[in-house]
């Protein structure tokens, strides 16, 4: 099990050791993150090492995909992750179309292709609004189809928040 660091930003702002240690004691050893809230590179790894936390997967902001995907690789590199994960696409309020989708898909499919040659996944976490229909099913549906390159961390929440059907425990995927 792991916790995406993201959840405690909070608590981040006030305490970045206390934090970590919270998250050792609550049993974690992999984590997502990425950022080093307000701390030097050098410095944050240590807490990690400190804490026993293993960063498997950082964050990446959409817009440094598209224009600086090397930046990515680097960040990635630094902390040993094999895996990026991306969580938004900018997008105009409340508008989520084909146009969107087919420029996330190319920027995530060109983003992936190099961090894949870098030994790292990217996977796009979705958040409810890629699943408004689409032909006979969603655009995330459309996303999935045309995903070469990337790969996909799905929030239960999200999907379900955005009208997909969930599945149970005791169903096959």
């Amino acid at each position: 099990m792991g916790l995406q660091l993201y959840s405690l930003r909070n608590q981040f702002k006030t305490d970045v050791p206390g934090t970590l240690e919270t998250i050792k004691g609550w049993g974690i050893t992999k984590i997502e993150g990425g950022e080093t809230y307000g701390l030097s590179l050098e410095d944050f790894k240590e807490l990690l090492k400190t804490n026993n936390l293993d960063v498997v997967s950082v964050g990446a902001k959409f817009e440094v995909l598209e224009n600086n995907p090397q930046e990515v690789v680097e960040n990635a590199k630094a902390y040993g992750a094999k895996y990026v994960m991306c969580a938004w696409v900018p997008h105009d309020d409340n508008k989520w179309d084909l146009e969107e989708t087919q420029h996330a898909s190319e920027v995530f499919n060109k983003a992936g292709k190099l961090l894949k040659e870098n030994g790292i996944a990217l996977a796009y976490h979705a958040h409810g609004y890629e699943f408004r229909p689409y032909e006979d099913g969603t655009f995330f549906d459309y996303m999935v189809k045309n995903a070469t390159d990337y790969t996909f961390e799905l929030d239960v929440f999200w999907a379900q928040h955005g009208g997909a059907e969930s599945i149970g425990v005791d169903e096959e995927i």
